[in-house]
């Protein structure tokens, strides 16, 4: 019996069937049902998402976002997000394409959408999730060779008042789902194809499977756990190829090479093909300049870094901004609110932002006060040498950058960084040192190239950015601190930014463009920051893994600014408790089929055929499941309910499979034909009233009471 997942080039017992029938087991059904079944499916499947798909007419949880970054792409503005960018640029294609023109704000959910036309973006993400029920459904009649397996797993998907919800509304998890169970499908094919390596339909069904895989990992990064569900199948597949003794090297060779080229090679060009359309469209100034180094900036039509001149070195008396080079540091800030009281010294808040801001911009001054007013057009220009002592003053405040020994507000054994002083009048604890970390000595300091080091005069501590976000008193700004610790990091490090200064002269900014390369890696190590980063937003209610598969808690779409329409995401508690059971059961199954035959028990070559489904199908549903589940108990980022709907999807393919296995051999133990049947044919029925029927109210109705509150038990009490 080959492994879950296994390729091998002999027929195994998915590929190659019996004729005969187990005693009073119901023929399997005729050809011509299986298209009319899937027509059936796709049909209610599409119903029962595009049902009332304009209601609410108002922003409904995560639109505002998704939303909002469709308008940038048809606008063309450059923003950040922690997610790659192919959701969003088809949600703002599909918006394009249905006549929408990108100016409605999306700010908050409940805002109405007026005469904006918002039913293009909700169509197409109803449109990839109403798939996902064809795809099951194909997927497991491929992997059971069974009608009612098939039928049993594609009405889970069409009557979970989950999928449908999730659907419905402009959010990347339809899309993501969509590839994800393209993958799958495709995959299943290649594999049915592997007795007929090379042919037409294997090399369609291989090549598919990469595009899936570069569509999954360019919606969310969660994607990996699909592509090592097919890793891991791949694995196996070449693995179960090495062992036969009748292909030469030479066409191992070319299967691991054919592998090599559809699912590793054609996955990561799509994928950089989506960040080069992603830079190339979005190509304006916007929101998300702050998140990137200078360079890039300067590559952003409307950035106050494009297509300028600044002057090269480093002048006392220019107003500057200083970004660290920690990926996503943010900018030398302060502002007027001090820090709260039991948090260091009682003064003005120093952070690292990451937005362009006026808030960002410091004076560069000489040591002592005393000197000559700079701004003086008829003064000497007097350049910042490596090694001078300087002064910082915040040119909004007219406070000096300042620390001392009492403990940062975050990071222990650092110190606090403030603002200090009136009128830049402050003390010698305002007083830094500045040097060029270079490899080469360098007597001046260069905007934009040179990585300056500032440290404190008074404690020999070192400005730096510890990456740390700062509660809601700090703004949720990065938090700034001065380490004792000597050690060169990019913390710690930073660059001179804007640079004005009306007495010197200026240098073009072209000589320092980046590469695709450069620019792909910065844009990756953004994201992973800002996902790790991720806080829930306010009246908002997190969840737990653990809470996911019981229905334990859902997550509130729509209704918290007092709306006439309240939307809820939660599941069907029946199927998701029978999804849940069936693991259970599904496990059971599995290892008394295994001990079985491993200790060599006889069994009937219709019994062989189910064990395979059980052992090949099944596991392999199995795995998909602990792929997408397990991987969440070990993140430490926010987590909602919504984040266990891929792994749903798997689990209710393989309650599918499950119960039909159960049910052909209970009905295989009873050997009058009729029933047999009965048993077999009730079981199912009876999985079908269980699922279609519910008692608890519609999720997505006008003026829906706070009936679903934290809970779902209540539900079908």
């Amino acid at each position: 019996m080959p492994a879950a997942g296994g390729g091998r080039a002999e027929p195994g017992p998915l590929r190659q069937r019996e004729s005969r029938q187990l005693p009073g087991r119901p023929a399997a059904p005729p050809a011509a049902a299986r298209p009319a079944a899937l027509a059936l499916v796709t049909i209610l499947s599409f119903a029962s998402r595009f049902h009332r798909l304009a209601e609410p007419s108002h922003v409904c949880w995560d639109e505002t976002h998704f939303g909002k970054m469709g308008s940038y792409y048809i606008n063309r503005t450059f923003f950040f997000d922690v997610h790659p960018p192919l959701g969003k640029m088809l949600i703002g294609l599909a918006g394009y394409l249905s006549g929408y023109d990108g100016t409605f704000p999306f700010q908050k959910p409940g805002d109405r959408y007026e005469q904006h036309n918002y039913m293009g973006m909700r169509g197409f993400c109803a449109f990839l999730g109403s798939c996902l029920v064809p795809f099951a459904y194909l997927t497991v009649l491929e992997l059971s060779k069974s009608l009612p397996a098939a039928l049993l797993a594609a009405f889970i998907l069409i009557f979970d008042t989950g999928c449908i919800t999730l659907s419905q509304y402009i959010l990347l998890d339809p899309i993501l789902m969509f590839f994800l169970m393209g993958a799958v499908l495709s995959m299943v094919k290649y594999n049915s194809c592997a007795d007929r390596p090379f042919s037409a339909s294997w090399w369609f069904w291989l090549s598919l499977t990469g595009v899936n895989l570069a569509g999954a990992m360019g919606v969310k990064f969660v994607g990996l756990f699909v592509v090592l569900f097919v890793g891991l199948n791949t694995i196996s597949d070449l693995w179960g190829l090495l062992g036969d003794l009748s292909l030469s090297l030479v066409v191992f060779g070319k299967h691991l090479l054919a592998r090599v080229l559809c699912l590793i090679l054609l996955p990561l060009a799509l994928y950089m093909t989506m960040f080069a359309v992603h830079f190339t469209v979005l190509n304006k100034s916007g929101p998300g300049d702050g998140f990137f180094s200078s360079a890039f900036q300067s590559q952003l039509i409307g950035n106050n870094l494009h297509n300028v001149s600044i002057p090269e070195h480093l002048a006392y008396g220019s107003v500057v901004t200083m970004k660290n080079l920690r990926m996503a540091g943010g900018y030398l800030h302060s502002h007027w609110h001090l820090y709260p009281e039991g948090i260091g010294a009682r003064q003005q808040q120093v952070t690292a932002y990451l937005h362009k801001d006026l808030n960002n911009l410091w004076i560069i001054k000489k040591r002592y006060s005393d000197t000559a007013d700079l701004s003086d057009p008829s003064s000497p220009v007097e350049f910042v040498r490596h090694g001078d002592i300087i002064r910082l003053e915040h040119k909004e405040t007219s406070r000096n950058l300042h620390s001392h020994r009492h403990e940062a507000p975050l990071t222990k054994k650092h110190f606090q960084v403030t603002g200090y002083g009136i009128n830049g009048t402050g003390d010698s604890n305002d007083f830094w040192r500045i040097e060029v970390m270079s490899r080469k000595a360098e007597k001046l300091i260069k905007v934009l190239r040179s990585q300056v080091q500032l440290t404190h005069v008074a404690t020999g501590c070192i400005l730096g950015s510890s990456g740390k976000t700062l509660p809601k008193w700090g703004w949720e700004q990065v938090e700034v601190t001065c380490t004792p610790y000597l050690k060169k990091s990019p913390n710690s490090l930073w660059n001179f930014e804007d640079h004005i200064n009306p007495k010197l002269p200026n240098i073009s900014l072209d000589v320092l463009k980046p590469s695709f390369a450069e620019i792909l890696l910065e844009s990756h190590m953004v994201m992973i920051r800002g996902n790790s980063g991720l806080k829930p937003k306010d009246n908002e209610v997190t969840s737990k893994p653990w809470h996911w598969p019981i229905n334990y808690q859902g997550l509130r779409f729509s209704g918290v600014n007092e709306t006439d329409y309240r939307v809820y995401l939660l599941g069907n508690p029946v199927i998701w408790w029978l999804n849940l059971v069936t693991i259970g059961l599904y496990l059971l199954i599995a290892v008394s089929t295994a001990v079985a035959l491993k200790r060599g028990v006889q069994l009937t070559s219709e019994l062989k055929e189910l064990s395979g489904v059980v052992l090949c199908g099944g596991a392999q549903m199995m795995l998909g499941w602990l792929l997408h589940y397990l991987p969440f108990f070990m993140m430490g980022r926010v987590l909602y309910f919504h984040h266990y709907f891929p792994a749903m999807l798997f689990s209710s393919m393989l309650t599918g499979i499950t119960w039909d296995t159960l049910l052909k051999f209970c009905a295989g133990l009873l050997s009058p034909s009729t029933t047999a049947r009965k048993v077999y044919g009730g079981g199912f029925l009876s999985l079908f009233l269980l699922i279609v029927y519910r008692k608890h109210p519609h999720l997505h109705e006008p003026a829906f009471t706070e009936v679903i509150h934290r809970t779902a038990f209540s539900e079908i009490l």
